[in-house]
């Protein structure tokens, strides 16, 4: 008995503290030198707004470092107020940030910031005289309801930094953002400032608050629950291995999309409710939209026992600015994949839209050739002369190197060669490195987490556990 308990605490901590990479952290990226182009526009719009805010406070009169304590707090609101318009994903702001998955590394860094701006905020602030925001009770009440609001706020940040939490929990928690960022609004304008409400800095401000709100309305009420997507059918069903390729046909209007961007889907199936983002791996000329899904945690393990024939599943979209095929003339075309990193490269080797510039070179990352997703139709493709297909499979002891690429395209240099990666962040990481060795600068990553963190994910773990132990409750009764 107590050697059982032993082994399962053991398991349990070994658990709950993963690998050494479960606890990196993903940093906000500003596009690379030298090019500058409009991606650039996001995160500067982003920084100055935040930061312009310094010049509202610089005559405040107060005990302490007032202004600055000031400041700090609009800080934190001005980057709760871009957290929530980079949760919208609306298409002005995907253009201007170089796609959804930037801004959602964005936006959770923006939260996470936001907290400490607050902390400090509350650590400095001290008696402010200047202009009244509102009488002195209210502006007391919107000053205890921010402190609540503060506390709030720590603790929804800090579910949503762990991924310890499943992500349907984490969803539902989510959402409560909005109370510790209404809180703070409130107390942010009736508070006494240097400025009336009714001024420029006024205006700037309020506005800025009210956009954010108005942002957490859109994204919760209507694109959740009034206006969710296009409805589509399940018309096929494929397992190999850990991994299952659906298509879905539509009810209705198609989705419109290009090659290399990705959807939102979600199933009208109990337990499977929540959306979850996969690369589109079909080609636009075709009628059914089909996805390649790994088997990675509580959901889409659920999802192969689950999902059957003519289920309905919701799709929103399309996201996402990755072109396997380049926007002008390059030497070459490399793909780099790595398990279902396929998925991007997948339609566009079959596509029948795709005519123009050198035949792509994919270089396919698997742990077995014999089990690889989708290897049949890229052989097929390679055959017909659409794709040239570098297999490199971990059993055959052919692990992709950089030379393997210029190998292919005759010892050449990667200069003017477009490169597209997708896969495991190792393989990425790997391969970015040695490929700009040989000259290479048009790399493109697709790297899409819709929720990053620290911490190993548990959601299959305490699936599990939840599972067993309602096992046992039934077969007692």
């Amino acid at each position: 008995m107590l050697q059982g308990f032993v082994e399962k605490t053991q398991t349990l901590i070994k658990t709950l503290l993963g690998t050494r990479s479960d606890w990196r952290l993903t940093k906000p990226a500003m596009p690379h030198l030298p090019k500058v182009t409009y991606i650039w526009i996001g995160p500067v719009m982003a920084v100055f707004t935040i930061f312009i805010g310094w010049f509202a406070f610089t005559k405040t009169v107060g005990d302490g470092n007032a202004a600055f304590a000031l400041f700090i707090g609009s800080v934190s609101i001005m980057m709760m107020t871009w957290s929530n318009l980079l949760s919208t994903r609306i298409l002005p702001l995907e253009q201007i940030f170089g796609g959804v998955d930037r801004m959602y590394v964005w936006h959770r860094w923006l939260g996470a910031l936001s907290v400490g701006a607050m902390w400090l905020h509350l650590e400095m602030v001290d008696d402010v005289k200047g202009i009244r925001g509102a009488s002195r009770n209210v502006a007391d009440a919107a000053e205890d309801l921010a402190e609540t609001g503060s506390t709030i706020l720590y603790i929804l940040v800090g579910i949503s930094l762990l991924r310890w939490i499943p992500n349907r929990w984490w969803r539902l928690t989510h959402k409560l953002l909005v109370l510790p960022y209404a809180f703070s609004c409130w107390h942010f304008y009736t508070s006494t400032k240097p400025y009336a409400n009714a001024s420029l800095w006024g205006a700037w401000f309020t506005g800025f608050m009210l956009l954010g709100l108005a942002a957490w309305l859109y994204r919760v009420l209507w694109r959740d629950i009034f206006r969710k997507g296009k409805l589509y059918v399940v018309s096929h069903i494929e397992q190999t291995g850990n991994v299952l390729t659906i298509e879905i046909e539509p009810v209705g209007a198609a989705l419109k999309y290009q090659l290399g961007q990705f959807a939102f889907l979600t199933m009208k199936v109990p337990g499977l409710r929540e959306p979850h983002p996969f690369t589109i791996a079909s080609s636009p000329d075709e009628k059914c939209l089909r996805f390649v899904i790994r088997d990675l945690g509580d959901w889409t393990h659920r999802l192969a026992s689950s999902l059957a024939l003519n289920d309905r599943i919701v799709v929103e979209g399309p996201y996402g600015h990755l072109a396997p095929m380049p926007h002008h003339p390059v030497d070459h075309i490399i793909w780099v994949a790595g398990g279902v990193g396929i998925t991007p490269f997948l339609g566009t080797s079959i596509s029948r839209l795709v005519d123009d510039g050198p035949t792509p070179h994919l270089f396919y990352c698997v742990p077995s050739r014999h089990n690889a997703p989708a290897i049949e139709v890229l052989e097929m493709a390679a055959r017909e002369g659409r794709i040239h297909l570098h297999v490199h499979a971990s059993d055959e002891k052919n692990r992709i190197q950089p030379q393997h690429v210029t190998a292919a395209i005759g010892g050449g240099e990667l200069h003017n060669a477009h490169i597209v990666m997708c896969g495991p962040d190792s393989l990425v990481k790997s391969m970015k490195t040695g490929l700009r060795q040989h000259g290479a600068r048009h790399l493109h990553v697709e790297g899409f987490d819709m929720r990053s963190g620290i911490g190993p994910d548990l959601s299959r773990y305490l699936d599990d556990v939840v599972r067993t132990q309602l096992h046992r409750l039934t077969a007692k009764k």
